[in-house]
This record gives structure tokens, sequence and C-alpha cells, in this order.
């Protein structure tokens, strides 16, 4: 059973997701909440396993909410649905590890997909937590998809689609089979943000994604480069050769 709290400072918001919530049967309301101040206390009071979030509310604004409930060091933080009329944050909310984002008015169907998504995770993280001597799992810690804006879009990119990131001063450029895209952040941070197992740093300037990664071959003036199975070629810096060719070898 999944416990949820609804955070709204609407009655008729609150009203219509507790109605559309009736028929998933492995969900529980276990309580309401119309401020920011009421959210955070219900949550510590409650538990919950899930929190549909609204972003405008008196006092703090959503995103208060996520990181008072985050700095409380003795209380699990739930998986966050947001719930709201404005698109402009999404990609905000995506940054706060949101499971999703819904836009007012939304369909019964789209708040499938977001509570299917809870279930999927909630089922990863029990499947690793009854593995490998109960070690905890890392399985929520990196991020699945990448969320931005472009040319007046939001783009929801699945990590497994880029092909190789290249850093380009202040950006990084996300390569896919058909597009890149440009986007406003370090090489670094976008780095502890993806799964080690499968994207690796070949380069100070250079990740690549393991699965698309056809060979290293050195070429005639020594430098080695990382060949692509579209024989795309990226650089390879010296110290990050080893790190590599380990990585093949136990894949």
């Amino acid at each position: 059973m999944i416990h949820a709290v609804i955070a709204d400072d609407e009655v008729l918001a609150r009203q219509k997701l507790r109605q559309l919530l009736r028929d998933e049967n492995d969900v529980e309301i276990v309580g309401e909440s119309a401020t920011s101040l009421e959210t955070i206390e219900l949550v510590r009071a409650a538990n919950p396993e899930l929190l549909f979030l609204d972003i405008h509310m008196p006092g703090m604004d959503g995103f208060d909410v996520v990181g008072a409930l985050t700095d409380q060091l003795d209380s699990t933080v739930p998986r966050i649905i947001f719930t709201t009329a404005y698109d402009q944050y999404a990609v905000k909310a995506f940054e706060v590890n949101a499971v999703d984002y819904l836009l007012k008015p939304f369909t019964r169907e789209r708040l499938r997909t977001a509570i299917q998504r809870v279930r999927e995770q909630s089922s990863l993280q029990q499947q690793s937590a009854g593995s490998a001597n109960g070690a905890v799992s890392a399985v929520n810690l990196y991020t699945n998809r990448i969320v931005f804006k472009s040319r007046g879009r939001i783009l929801f990119l699945p990590v497994s689609d880029i092909r190789w990131i290249g850093a380009e001063g202040n950006y990084v450029r996300l390569c896919t089979a058909t597009e890149t895209h440009l986007l406003r952040e370090t090489m670094a941070h976008l780095e502890d943000r993806l799964d080690p197992r499968g994207f690796l740093r070949v380069h100070r300037s250079f990740i690549v994604n393991l699965k698309y990664v056809k060979e290293v071959r050195r070429e005639g003036n020594g430098d080695s480069v990382v060949i692509l199975d579209n024989g795309q070629k990226v650089a390879m810096g010296r110290s990050y050769r080893s790190s590599l060719g380990d990585r093949l070898h136990r894949a």
C-alpha cells in the first residue's frame, strides 16, 4: 500500500485529486494540507511514501517544503509528484528528484502514469534492499532523464539516449544519435547525476555512454580515442585510458 498526502491550498483541487485516486486501489490518502507549514508537519507525523505537492501555497512554496523535509535527517522524504497550473517550474522540479510533474488540469490517465512510476521506483528499491546482504539501494541517487528548456520547449531526455557528453565553456553538449543539446551545466555536477555503471569520464571534457562504445584505439600520433558504434570518435585523456580498459574488460 502506498500511503499518500495531498498538499494543495485549493479545496476543489484536493477533492478532484482524491476523486481521481479512487481507482488506484494501492494508494491510500492519509492526510491533506492547505499550507506549507501544515504539509511539513503532516509529512513528519504521517511519514507517507508519496506526496502530491502544489507549488504555490501560502507561506513557503513547494520547493521550500521539499527543502525543509530534506533538512530533517531523522525523517524520510517521500516521493514527490508536483501538481500545479504553472509549467515554468518543471526543470527545477526534476532537479529536486521529483517523480513527476502534473500540469492542471490533468487526466486520470496522466495521473496513473505518474503513480506507476512511483510503483516502479518502490519495487526497484525493495528488490535492491533485499539483495547484496541488505545493502542500501543507490537506484534513486542517479537520474534516468535530464529535463531542460530548449528553444521555448521543456525537453525530457532519457539518459539512455545520450551517446556522449562534451564540455563547452560553461555549458555541456548532450549528443544523441540524431541531435545535440546545449545545457548550462558543469561536467562535474552532471557526472555525479549519472550512474557510473553506464557512464564513464574518458577525458576532462568528455563522458561516454558505455553501451555505445565499440573500441578504444590509439591514433598515429599516440593519442587514444573512443570509437562509438556509429563511428564517432571521442578523445580520451591518458589518465583515463586504464579505467575504461578495466570497465570494458569486466563487461
